[in-house]
């Protein structure tokens, strides 16, 4: 910065130390004149000051506080402006502490009538399980009844079917036969009687004036594996002989009063024709089109069938 010496005095033309008055005096130096207008050089007013060795610190330090005192200003009056548009009064506020109060009850009540509430639902939930355990209970009761019934009514309708049989058997066929489509049967389920080879139990039969079953219809086929499936326990895997063999000539199978077959229930992969003379046994299949099989004749014991017409007829 340029300086202007001025009688022996260095003075900064910058201005940027501020100079006691009398310190100026001591020294002889006199006072700076100063331009302020057009007319002339006008003396500066004169200031008692004490030097400062930082003054930028507290410069800073005013700035700081003009700004804070200017937004807490702001704020205040922001503040004063939204109080003067609601224009709330000391009858409001009051009034509004009482409405939250009110509310606050309000929220209490609600929430006691919700848990109470809660707690009755878990007691409906818990009586409403024990509900469906028992409702499950009688459902399965029910469904075992309505089975009993079933059977119940099958047996009746067995009971009747035989009726007849046994009214009429015991007239028109031999003891322990049945009457069954104007002729008499005999079916050796006891254990008494025992098993027997083809021709053995032929003979059982001719014994008492018939045969072995001849079963050449469609009708007596049903008829007579029924009534094998009503009498035999269904693990029980035991053939009956019937009065069907296979001849001389290979492959032709005839019934004993000499009629050829024309048409047979065989069971899969059946006839085998594993010997030149074999007979025929009837089995206890629910599909009674695959009821029959090819058995040595000698060789084999089975139950069997006989059949033979009623003894009186009137």
């Amino acid at each position: 910065m340029e300086k202007t010496e001025i009688s022996g005095c260095n003075v900064d033309s910058g201005f940027n130390t501020l100079i006691n008055e009398e310190d100026l005096r001591d020294e002889g130096c006199p006072p700076y004149p100063f331009p302020f207008s057009d007319q002339g050089m006008q003396e500066a007013p004169r200031y008692s000051m004490t030097p400062w060795r930082n003054p930028r610190l507290p410069a800073v330090s005013l700035v700081l506080l003009a700004v804070v005192l200017l937004m807490v200003d702001i704020g205040l009056g922001i503040h004063y402006n939204d109080l003067k548009g609601t224009h709330l009064t000391l009858e409001d506020t009051e009034r509004i502490g009482h409405d939250l109060r009110d509310l606050q009850d309000t929220y209490k009540t609600a929430i006691d009538s919700m848990n109470g509430f809660k707690k009755q639902l878990d007691s409906e939930m818990s009586r409403q399980t024990q509900t469906n355990w028992e409702f499950e209970h009688q459902t399965k009761r029910k469904t075992d009844y309505d089975k009993a019934i079933a059977r119940a009514t099958e047996d009746i309708a067995s009971l009747r079917y035989h009726l007849p049989i046994t009214r009429d058997g015991c007239r028109l066929c031999p003891p322990g036969w049945i009457l069954r489509n104007s002729m008499c049967y005999y079916f050796p389920f006891s254990n008494i009687d025992g098993t027997k080879s083809w021709p053995k139990a032929r003979e059982f039969c001719q014994r008492y004036g018939g045969d072995l079953a001849i079963i050449d219809s469609k009708d007596k086929e049903n008829a007579t594996v029924t009534h094998l499936l009503k009498k035999l326990d269904p693990e029980v895997r035991l053939g009956f002989w019937m009065g069907l063999r296979n001849t001389e000539v290979k492959g032709i199978w005839k019934w004993l009063d000499g009629r050829t077959l024309a048409e047979g229930y065989w069971m899969d992969g059946e006839p085998n024709n594993i010997d030149p003379e074999v007979c025929v046994a009837v089995y206890a299949k629910e599909n009674f089109f695959k009821a029959w099989n090819d058995v040595r004749c000698d060789s084999t014991r089975m139950k069997w069938i006989c059949e033979k017409a009623p003894t009186n007829v009137s």
